[in-house]
């Protein structure tokens, strides 16, 4: 029922015009809905806010917006929260400066994660990652660290079923769920309880795994991939991972082989050893935002989609990533790029 709820605002933004995607998110939301985008958004409350905030310039740089999901799950939290979870991507022909970005004239693709919390029929809560660094890398004009991890159009499950179908499956969901708590449970064993062997990652990952983190990141396979082109450098950067989530909120759900996870944020620690991505260590402890996807086969985990707000991290710790941005592109052309429409 609650991604029938969906459904509309995704049909409106397939083929996107900005009338009939107002009318959508009117329709769906709560007049006081909560919106919670990544930085540098920020929050927003109701529809029409929402609207300015987010697509207004974003279909005047890319006027042939189009959103593609390929994940579509819903289900209830332990605090009885209902959820809709979607990732999938923005698409369209960047032909104006977005975010001080510069166009390319080309097609370009960003990711997103979004979460609607549902109540009383109406979206009263978003939570939502644009992964703003795939855009910039597309541009030419990402203006921080290389990522160790493969950077790459991020593809939807390897099963196509992503748009999961009901009835809803209580009883699969619930092993989902169950499997990612025990696997977070495990991960955060390590390094304060021994080496890498007390996460037991063969009891919960494919060995064909995928980990599919946000650009600047990059995507890693298999458990190798994960710890040498994610993992390691997180826990050097931050050892002091998973000690304070106790003051944390999560909100888990699943909808058969699919899991999903906020918690806005997810992670409290601190940048110290030898710093992360390029950024020199300060001690100073950040909050991070990721919204997550799993995807379970025959018991274990076979793709886990990832998104984090790095462009906040960055300005947790000092960086302002479009302050930089500007200054290695200041002397690109910034205006619009004109396109004829092929025909004459």
């Amino acid at each position: 029922m609650h991604k029938d709820l969906i459904a509309p605002l995704r049909a409106a933004m397939y083929d996107f015009e900005a009338s009939s995607v107002r009318e959508a998110l009117a329709s769906a939301c709560a007049p006081d809905a909560v919106f919670r985008l990544s930085a540098p958004f920020g929050d927003s409350i109701g529809a029409e806010a929402f609207f300015e905030t987010a697509y207004q310039g974003l279909s005047q740089a890319w006027p042939d917006l189009e959103r593609r999901d390929y994940i579509v799950m819903a289900g209830t939290d332990d605090h009885g929260h209902d959820w809709v979870g979607c990732g999938g991507y923005y698409t369209g022909t960047f032909l104006a400066p977005w975010l001080d970005i510069p166009p390319t004239g080309h097609q370009v693709t960003m990711r997103f994660h979004e979460f609607f919390r549902v109540k009383g029929g109406k979206i009263v809560e978003m939570q939502a990652i644009w992964d703003l660094p795939e855009v910039m890398m597309q541009a030419n004009a990402w203006p921080m660290a290389p990522s160790l991890g493969k950077e790459w159009a991020v593809p939807g499950p390897a099963t196509q079923d992503g748009l999961v179908p009901g009835p809803h499956d209580p009883e699969t969901s619930a092993k989902s769920c169950q499997l990612i708590r025990e696997m977070l449970a495990h991960l955060v064993k390590h390094p304060t309880e021994g080496g890498p062997e007390v996460m037991q990652p063969q009891r919960f990952w494919h060995p064909r795994m995928n980990w599919y983190g946000p650009a600047g990141i990059g995507t890693a396979r298999g458990f190798a991939g994960f710890r040498h082109w994610h993992q390691i450098p997180f826990l050097n950067a931050m050892p002091d991972r998973g000690q304070s989530d106790a003051a944390l909120t999560f909100h888990f759900f699943g909808d058969g082989a699919y899991a999903a996870v906020t918690g806005w944020p997810n992670m409290v620690q601190s940048i110290s050893a030898d710093g992360w991505m390029g950024i020199a260590p300060s001690g100073k402890q950040i909050a991070l935002k990721s919204l997550d996807f799993w995807r379970v086969e025959n018991g274990l985990i076979r793709e886990n989609w990832v998104l984090v707000d790095l462009i906040d991290v960055y300005a947790q710790l000092g960086v302002d990533v479009f302050a930089r941005l500007r200054e290695f592109n200041k002397a690109r052309i910034m205006g619009p790029v004109p396109l004829p429409d092929g025909m004459s």
